[in-house]
């Protein structure tokens, strides 16, 4: 079958011109699957290490406590953060709501604003003991 040039290319990644809604709309799919990946990792070493026995449990909160477990920690707090965030941006524009561009535009910003004052917040509190 002959390929006819009258009709357009898809337009690919390098004519679009990248903005705070494709920033939030990608980072919405990498934090969900992040989420879903290194939870459900991390829900399977929990349950395992805690029905292995103390000696493997031990071994699973030496692990999260170390620096590289508050690392990885504080980082899934953020994507869970930035993904409900981003998911409720996705919401209102469902709803019909926010497709302004300058609009659109500052509650993408927003998106990221908001994801990383509240795993700060959230780290915070849980570092007073206030949590």
């Amino acid at each position: 079958m002959a390929r006819t040039t009258s009709r357009p290319l898809s337009p690919h990644l390098t004519i679009w011109k990248w903005g705070p809604a494709m920033a939030v709309s990608i980072m919405h799919r990498v934090t969900g699957n992040g989420l879903a990946t290194a939870g459900a990792l991390g829900l399977v070493w929990w349950l395992m290490a805690a029905a292995s026995g103390p000696e493997a449990y031990a071994t699973f909160v030496t692990c999260a406590t170390s620096p590289i477990g508050y690392l990885v920690m504080a980082g899934l707090s953020w994507f869970f953060f930035q993904h409900l965030c981003s998911g409720l941006r996705h919401f209102v524009l469902d709803m019909g709501a926010g497709y302004e561009l300058k609009n659109n535009k500052l509650w993408s910003v927003l998106t990221f604003v908001l994801s990383t004052s509240l795993t700060i917040a959230f780290w915070a509190a849980i570092c007073t003991g206030k949590f």
